[in-house]
């Protein structure tokens, strides 16, 4: 880094005051910073004529389905629309809600190397900037589909890291997730909660992450910002993520504090994120600043958040190339996430890559993909009358529920536990010699295995 971005960065964390505080309201650059900032790209926030023929050209909506799409959505302004509207497939991306929980398992490195990290500040560091790194990933627009009560997702092949995530809820939708490779491991409870504002819904993540780190045991729990999606039906849809992203070493005390601008006319301070690692006093230990979409940096500093005397903003995050033009925006991990080259032998037969409109919309067969929607949409309601007129209730294959209840800033939260039968599952195929080399193409999709007992 050179000199400029060095001086830059100081004028810009000076005028902080230091501890938590200084995160309570927004940080925003001058009128004259953001002439000569690189990257702006004009938006209009509240959408707009150009922008909608724009995104119809692009082949997301046609005006006639724009029109009749809005007079339904109306009917939910103020709600939360996470599984109670039925969306039309063209606005779906080929993708689970269970295998985008995978997309943060991209940069897994960052967390090995935290493992590894001596420096407990330097720890969170690199934690932070793996919890950064999936924002590129998650500023698509297309909307992932919802899983099927008991749909998992299965990872292997990257990392060293054996991933996997289950829907555990359908009302609440619920997933729960459990990644681990020698150096962490990785469980999230999720539970999305929506607020449906017209043309655009604010996703408050009510779930909980946490990270154990194996060299020490050591424990992090990660609250992220919330997210709004602007112009759903009119304009250009984007996503925003403004608040604070912060994540806590529950085993020293030891924080970070990160905090996401929001997104402005003409672009002005989207991207952009800015912070401090602290100690357990609250004192700031080292200043972070980038950018979501491009690259994290970091700088020790003095008691004030100044930058140290004799040292420079050193990078610790980049992303890595992307395809060009991509259909859905994807990166080449996410590409990686959909292929079965990611996939173990003997894939559970309930795995989001067999699921049928996933396939189809893939392929670019709307029709099929909107038909096979409807049918497991349907095929889902008929089990739940099964199980009710039974008095059975579900339970997950992979992941257990607890009594703990976790506060969240965006409501309470019923905590799903890894109970190891996956880890005992794939040991034992692997052992057996019996794996053959079946096409896992040919398996057809199927969730429904924790209903059998509805119809006994």
């Amino acid at each position: 880094m050179g000199s400029p971005k060095k001086s830059q960065s100081k004028g810009f964390f000076a005028s902080m005051s230091s501890g938590l505080s200084m995160f309570s309201s927004a940080l925003h650059r001058s009128v004259n910073g953001l002439l000569g900032y690189e990257g702006l790209e004009v938006i209009n926030p509240e959408g707009g004529k150009e922008d909608a023929e724009d995104e119809a050209h692009r082949g997301r909506w046609r005006q006639e389905e724009r029109d009749s799409y809005w007079k339904m959505m109306q009917n939910y302004i103020g709600a939360d629309v996470t599984s109670m509207v039925t969306l039309p497939v063209l606005i779906f991306e080929p993708m689970t809600m269970l295998q985008k929980m995978a997309e943060l398992m991209e940069y897994s490195h960052l967390l090995d190397k935290a493992d590894e990290c001596e420096d407990p500040y330097m720890r969170l560091v690199y934690a932070t900037s793996w919890a950064i790194s999936v924002y590129y990933a998650y500023q698509r627009t297309w909307k992932p589909f919802n899983p099927i009560l008991g749909e998992t997702y299965e990872m292997v092949n990257h990392g060293g890291i054996t991933f996997i995530s289950e829907q555990v809820s359908h009302h609440p939708p619920m997933s729960a997730g459990h990644a681990e490779n020698e150096h962490f491991i990785y469980d999230i409870t999720s539970k999305l909660k929506t607020k449906f504002l017209g043309n655009s819904v604010d996703v408050y993540p009510v779930g909980r992450t946490r990270v154990t780190l194996k060299r020490d045991g050591h424990v992090l729990d990660l609250v992220p910002p919330p997210t709004k999606v602007n112009n759903l039906i009119f304009g250009r849809t984007w996503v925003d993520s403004p608040g604070e992203m912060i994540m806590t070493n529950m085993t020293t005390g030891d924080k970070a504090v990160l905090y996401f601008q929001p997104c402005g006319w003409f672009g002005a301070g989207r991207y952009e994120v800015d912070g401090y690692v602290y100690n357990a006093a609250e004192e700031p230990k080292i200043l972070m600043t980038g950018k979501w979409n491009e690259s994290m940096s970091f700088q020790p500093c003095d008691m004030e958040g100044e930058p140290l005397p004799g040292t420079e903003l050193k990078e610790v995050w980049r992303l890595a190339a992307v395809p060009p033009n991509d259909k859905f925006q994807y990166t080449h991990f996410a590409h990686k996430i959909n292929s079965f080259d990611t996939a173990p032998k003997k894939l559970l037969a309930s795995d989001s890559r067999l699921r049928p409109d996933r396939a189809a919309l893939e392929l670019g067969d709307l029709s099929k993909a909107g038909a096979e929607k409807s049918r497991l949409e349907e095929k889902q309601r008929a089990e739940k009358r099964s199980r009710e007129e039974n008095g059975h209730q579900f339970t997950p294959r992979w992941f257990d529920m607890t009594d703990e209840v976790n506060p969240t800033p965006w409501g309470e939260l019923e905590i799903y536990s890894y109970n190891g039968k996956y880890s005992e599952h794939r040991a034992a195929l692997d052992s057996s010699g019996s794996i053959d080399a079946e096409d896992p193409r040919s398996v057809e999709f199927n969730p429904w295995q924790y209903g059998d007992a509805v119809s006994g």
